[in-house]
């Protein structure tokens, strides 16, 4: 289940893509797919582990190209342990609403990113996200642990990447589906995993994840505008006038 769109990323074979957040893989496992070199940071030593051993049984079974690697790094978002400018593309899926210093994040993303780069954030979006902050305290920080620490608005989250020295672009929901599911959950307790309703949804995700049929694609298509869980907002590392200029004449050098 992808949140972030490849194409709008940018993502071409051969890139270095910094998948921050990784969990268990589902982006990064798509961008190896599209040839790209990829790095998976996350807290979580388990998670960690798990994406690493599945690249490698995807190259094993060819779905991916011989070459191609999945680094994993336990890192902090906020104190990034790479060079700047070390990455074509980034993808910070559902990971900056966890994270108190946010400031402090986005200007390690601005870091690493490359000039001319492009990067993905997604976040809960505003509308499904009040939802459940309203229906339960059980649903977020500080009553569970590393949850979510806030609620952004897309105008938020556009200024904030502005701050940090990016140029906001296009963007989209997603995942509308889920909105319902959350707010079921957020009503009969957030860690409920017994009762019959939740049981059922779950199992209808679990469907159109695996199968995709086109009833549901269909219908979350149409209900993304409204009703989409993750907002989706595309920005650049713009390309100092100074650093493409000597790029030009290093390269009228070389000739």
């Amino acid at each position: 289940m992808l949140t972030a769109d490849y194409d709008r990323l940018g993502l071409k074979a051969g890139d270095r893509l910094l998948d921050l957040g990784c969990g268990f893989g589902r982006h990064a496992f798509e961008a190896l797919r599209r040839g790209g070199r990829v790095v998976a940071c996350d807290m979580a030593f388990p998670e960690l582990e798990q994406v690493v051993g599945t690249a490698e049984a995807m190259r094993s079974a060819g779905e991916i190209g011989p070459d191609l690697l999945c680094t994993s790094v336990n890192g902090d978002g906020t104190r990034l342990p790479f060079a700047d400018n070390s990455f074509d593309r980034i993808i910070a899926s559902e990971v900056m609403e966890h994270v108190p210093d946010d400031l402090a994040a986005l200007g390690e993303l601005t870091r690493v990113l490359r000039p001319g780069g492009t990067i993905a954030i997604t976040i809960p979006a505003w509308f499904p996200e009040k939802v459940c902050w309203k229906i339960t305290d059980q649903y977020h920080a500080p009553f569970v642990p590393g949850g979510h620490v806030r609620i952004y608005t897309e105008e938020e989250l556009r200024q904030k990447m502005r701050g940090a020295g990016l140029v906001p672009g296009g963007s989209h929901l997603a995942h509308a589906l889920h909105a319902p599911y959350w707010w079921l959950r957020c009503a009969v307790g957030p860690t409920n995993d017994t009762n019959p309703l939740v049981k059922a949804y779950t199992k209808l995700l679990e469907w159109d994840i695996m199968s995709a049929p086109k009833i549901t694609r269909v219908t979350e298509k149409l209900l993304n505008p409204i009703l989409g869980k993750s907002l989706v907002v595309y920005a650049t590392k713009p390309i100092e006038r100074g650093t493409a200029n000597e790029a030009v004449l290093t390269g009228a050098s070389q000739r």
